[in-house]
């Protein structure tokens, strides 16, 4: 658990520039929790589209390390979207493997895939697309310095000016500056992540026309040396090109004991199948989290995605950005209609959602999980529970998407 203090501290209301018209709605960040916010608000309050704004530091497509598996929760909300993700090049685990020590559970799905896997500089390249040609828009290469609510509005500085806003989206990730501006004390519950990508392996891949199908792996031997998490090896495709990517996961529940250092499980995993990971380019990330007690509002500002919090059990995003896009249009727009931007009530909207249900089931799986950390309780876990943790996974933890409102 860290602590993060302020961009800086809020004042009087700088002065906005001229140049910059003042906005409904401006979204700080063009992942998929600003794009599925935007695109939402296109859909249950399309009068308000003209009036988002959207401010992108990158430029698409933007490099966003991320193990980029799309669930059935992330297809059902794209398709609620009326968008067709078979657009965005992907590749396909046909089944997903839950392992302690290399067994344990075999997931299918009938009739379609277990997980898509999609890199998120294509992926958010296409969202984006898709939301302009709703009429959204989005500028591009603007880094947010500081927000600054009042009372009758929010003020947005930026390397290129000032801008003004009836309400602020904070969807600018786990280390962003909405988050830090809005709440300098709050804790933050952040994962730590290492990636890496390697060729394709062909044991695990099964061939299928360069597109990576075979299976995807979560390996959980790590949770007995105090790292609260899991190894990942997942199909994925590179400009077409078949690939593997591999990462570790840690939520960091178990950092006051004595563990290795996180790259360790990683290659002992990767070792096993040919690869040495000092080979290869490690990239490393934090995530934050979900926590029930985590703040999401003050008056005039939500946050959305990452920067509300991630799924603490698997680190997932991007179902869960999108799912926060679609409560947080809700919220907006009803206090549109109200004419009252408080958005008290928006936390306890996100966390009686069907997709805050399934997080605070996750949360707490999450600390009985990896609390739970000796080796045998791992083997009853993933070898003997089988049917128990598969119908509770299916009931409690997916398939969320089809019941948000």
């Amino acid at each position: 658990m860290n602590t993060t203090t302020a961009a800086s501290k809020p004042g009087p209301a700088p002065t906005p520039d001229p140049s910059h018209a003042e906005h409904d709605i401006l979204i700080v960040g063009g992942g998929p929790g600003g794009l599925s916010t935007a695109l939402h608000l296109h859909r249950i309050a399309p009068h308000l589209t003209s009036r988002i704004l959207i401010l992108e530091k990158g430029h698409y497509p933007r490099p966003k390390l991320c193990a980029g598996g799309l669930t059935l929760d992330t297809e059902i909300i794209l398709e609620r979207l009326d968008l067709d993700v078979n657009e965005v090049s992907y590749a396909v685990a046909e089944n997903i493997h839950f392992d302690f020590k290399s067994k344990g559970l075999n997931v299918r799905v009938p009739k379609r895939h277990a997980l898509r896997i999609i890199r998120r500089d294509e992926f958010d390249n296409w969202l984006a697309d898709k939301t302009r040609n709703r009429g959204i828009e989005i500028r591009e290469g603007i880094t947010v310095r500081n927000v600054i609510p009042d009372a009758d509005g929010v003020t947005v500085e930026t390397d290129q000016g000032i801008f003004r806003a009836q309400v602020v989206v904070g969807a600018d990730g786990s280390n962003g500056v909405t988050r830090r501006c809005i709440f300098p004390h709050a804790p933050v519950y952040t994962a730590r992540v290492l990636e890496v990508l390697t060729p394709s392996l062909p044991g695990r891949d099964g061939g299928g026309q360069g597109r990576g199908l075979g299976s995807a792996y979560f390996e959980f031997s790590p949770v007995p040396e105090n790292i609260a998490g899991y190894v990942w090896d997942f199909p994925t495709q590179v400009k077409g090109q078949a690939m593997r990517c591999w990462g570790i996961y840690d939520t960091n529940i178990l950092a006051n004991g004595k563990r290795p250092q996180l790259k360790e499980p990683l290659a002992r995993e990767m070792s096993r199948f040919g690869f040495d990971l000092n080979d290869y380019e490690i990239k490393g990330h934090p995530i934050r989290w979900f926590s029930p007690d985590n703040q999401m509002s003050v008056p005039r500002v939500l946050l959305v995605g990452d920067a509300a919090g991630a799924d603490p059990l698997f680190g997932e995003g991007i179902s869960i950005a999108l799912g926060y896009g679609a409560v947080a249009a809700r919220e907006i727009g009803e206090s549109f209609r109200r004419g009252e931007f408080s958005f008290g009530g928006y936390r306890r909207r996100v966390v009686r959602s069907a997709m805050g249900r399934a997080l605070i089931v996750r949360w707490v799986t999450a600390n009985v999980v990896y609390s739970f950390k000796w080796t045998w309780f791992q083997i009853l876990l993933w070898r003997i529970l089988k049917p128990v943790v598969l119908m509770a996974a299916w009931l409690l933890i997916l398939n969320w998407g089809r019941k948000l409102d």
